[in-house]
């Protein structure tokens, strides 16, 4: 049953703590028991700590202080990056920040588990991939943790307007069980004037990230038979396939929102992709949609996508996990990663803690493998415990996983009568980077593997940044390739956090997730390529008309020109260091959505490989007043490290009047921004 936990008595912090008993496993969102009145509940005595000195702050320009937010509903959350019952609780904080906008202020307080958790450059990449807008502090030494006697991720703690602590909630379940105190207790203190409305200004990271090719993939999937690359472009919310030999890509599936939709490839959409299989004749792509708790198959043929198991919620039953049932009828938790093999998919259930098996066939979900307890122990497939697994391979008789909370490689038996082992790796908190054998060796939060012929498990081991060379048999693991996070190739090659990683044809492909981008291993030679799409334009697929965009749209200031024939001209400055990308194409699209323009749509597009700066096109003009719209893609590069490139999409709405006398040519001058510089500029004449 869930519990809110009510802080009402002049005591101290450590104190009110003592009300909660925490078991050794995952915090489980229990039935609310609210025993206290109304007066008693908003009594609280307890004045809530200021924050340290000292510490680092993210999405915001200058540390908090409580004082600061009096009269303000504010919302501890202490979450750690790995945590997967940390990440099912952002939904709840978002829903919860958009119902109390101007009267709740969530803080992060970040008290990071793993060791390579608690570097504030890691934690600037998680809010950004996780979405997380609200401030969040780095509170590594667990100085605030310990503050507020803290005792399990995720907790919340609830501040009233007026700084004294209200209570703790622990566990998921963080909308259902706040809400309505929440909205009582703002309706408590307003009536007595205690709640300030005013706007708060954040500075999300997510503002100042820039557009990449690609967003944080987490998977890749190499087919050598079928000569695909199959990459997951995880904050795209999309798939996309690539040729395995000149990475030209040949479709994307999904679209850069998110959703769920089963459709085509250009009308169907996902939520945070993961994990992907194909089935035994390669026709077929089974897709963990992870943000949406379901799994999608991808006819690769009709290029269709349709659902096959789950229900687009995810399941908070947590007796779920012995139940067999029809698997559109099942809800999913978090799957994370699927492997085939002889009509099944199985199922890498980072929610539960568990490995389920999808007989596709005859449409029914069963859970394989563990008892949905968090640990790290062996045994029958119904006793084991295992923690959040990631990541899953086969061998036609053995399913091996990657454990990421217990920092371990497992195997479980594919017979239901079988059993599960560990590889390597001994608890929940032993984690390490030791190269060994057996219990001697230490990975840390590993997120993907993958098989090679020869029977060698290769593992991104994600925190480490680094990629492992583990004997199942032996159990030896060894440092194949990466060393200190970064972006290098080469035979010293570095990497940032991978999360996924899929052999074929002599290399090792790698979902380089922090680096936005795919890496490739010769197995031979120990060099590390990049990925460099030919057609980087297929990515960001040109529309018949100015709708959804998801570049950056800019308004210039109100232009006049001639009716008649004449010319827009797109001038693009890159600063020091940097360079068009030479092979591919500049795109230009002027929409023809206005009385104004009266050229046909399809002569309002200019296609051009290294155009000559600045470009220009033609268009025709009438008189009027209207508004025009145009997008730009733009690739560029860093001039040394020309591996590195990046897109500048940009739709520009230009307040147009078109008047005899004026000038026949519209003038547009836009400054590409690369990552960490000032704001774009721009101006039109």
């Amino acid at each position: 049953m869930k519990r809110w936990f009510w802080a009402a008595a002049a005591v101290g912090i450590g104190a009110l703590m003592l009300l909660l008993a925490y078991t050794s496993g995952p915090m489980r969102a229990q039935e609310a028991e609210a025993t206290m009145t109304p007066t008693e509940l908003y009594a609280g005595k307890v004045n809530a700590p200021e924050f340290p000195e000292g510490m680092d702050w993210i999405n915001v320009e200058a540390p908090l202080t409580m004082a600061g937010l009096r009269g303000k509903v504010v919302l501890l959350d202490f979450w750690t990056y790995g945590c997967i019952n940390c990440i099912h609780i952002i939904p709840d904080l978002k829903r919860l920040e958009a119902e109390f906008a101007s009267e709740l202020v969530v803080i992060g307080v970040h008290s990071a588990k793993f060791a390579n958790e608690g570097s504030t450059d890691n934690i600037r990449y998680i809010v950004q991939r996780y979405g997380v807008e609200h401030p969040v502090v780095n509170d590594k030494d667990f100085v605030i943790w310990q503050t507020y006697a803290v005792r399990a991720w995720p907790t919340v703690m609830v501040i009233n307007p007026v700084g004294r602590v209200l209570g703790y909630y622990a566990g998921e379940g963080v909308y259902e069980a706040l809400q309505p105190i929440l909205k009582e207790m703002i309706t408590a203190f307003d009536q007595k004037g205690q709640v300030d409305r005013s706007p708060l200004q954040f500075a999300p990271e997510s503002a100042k990230s820039p557009d990449t090719p690609l967003a944080f993939p987490g998977k890749v999937l190499a087919d050598g038979p079928g000569n695909r690359l199959f990459i997951a472009d995880t904050n795209h919310h999309r798939v996309i396939v690539a040729d395995l030999t000149t990475y030209e890509v040949k479709a994307v599936i999904g679209g850069k929102e998110s959703g769920f939709q089963d459709g085509n490839y250009q009308t169907a959409r996902f939520n945070w992709v993961h994990g992907m299989a194909l089935n035994q004749s390669g026709d077929v792509l089974y897709v963990a949609d992870t943000g949406n708790h379901l799994i999608r198959a991808v006819d690769l043929t009709s290029q269709t996508v349709i659902t096959i198991a789950g229900t687009g919620v995810q399941n908070q039953d947590w007796e779920a996990h012995t139940k067999t049932g029809p698997a559109l009828t099942m809800a999913l938790n978090s799957p994370w990663d699927v492997t085939y093999h002889q009509g099944m998919v199985y199922i890498a259930m980072a929610g539960p803690h568990q490995l389920w098996a999808l007989d596709i066939a005859k449409g029914e979900l069963r859970p394989h493998s563990g008892s949905g307890h968090e640990g790290i122990v062996d045994g029958t497939h119904a006793e084991a415990q295992l923690a959040q697994p990631s990541g899953i391979i086969n061998d036609d008789t053995v399913l091996y996983f990657a454990d990421a909370e217990s920092s371990s490689i497992r195997r479980a038996d594919i017979d239901p009568t079988g059993e599960v082992t560990t590889i390597v790796g001994l608890g929940l908190f032993e984690f390490g980077d030791i190269d060994g054998v057996g219990d001697e060796a230490r990975l840390q939060h590993a997120l993907g593997l993958t098989l090679a012929p020869d029977g060698k498990l290769y593992v991104a081991d994600t925190y480490n940044s680094k990629i492992k060379v583990i004997d199942p048999q032996t159990r030896e693991s060894r440092t194949f390739a990466g060393g200190k996070a970064g972006l290098r190739d080469g035979a010293e090659a570095q990497f940032y956090e991978p999360g996924g990683i899929s052999y074929a044809k002599g290399k090792l492909y790698v979902a380089d997730t922090n680096n936005h981008a795919i890496r490739v291993i010769d197995l031979t030679t120990r060099e590390t390529s990049t990925v460099q799409f030919p057609n980087l334009e297929a990515l960001n697929p040109v529309t018949d008309a100015p709708g959804e965009f998801f570049g950056e749209v800019l308004r210039l200031d109100p232009v006049q020109a001639a009716p008649g024939a004449g010319k827009l001209t797109l001038e693009s400055v890159l600063p020091e260091g940097y360079k068009m990308n030479d092979q591919a194409p500049f795109t230009l699209r002027v929409y023809n959505n206005t009385a104004i323009l009266e050229a046909k749509a399809e002569d309002n597009n200019l296609r051009i490989v290294a155009p000559e700066a600045p470009v220009s096109m033609p268009i025709s003009l009438k008189e009027g007043s209207a508004e025009i719209t145009f997008d730009a893609a733009i690739f560029y590069c860093e001039s040394v490290n020309e591996s590195l490139c990046f897109p500048a999409n940009v739709r520009f709405v230009i307040p147009l009047t078109v008047i005899e006398g004026a000038g026949h040519e519209i003038r547009v001058r836009y400054t590409i921004v690369p990552p960490n510089l000032p704001k774009n500029t721009l101006d039109g004449q």
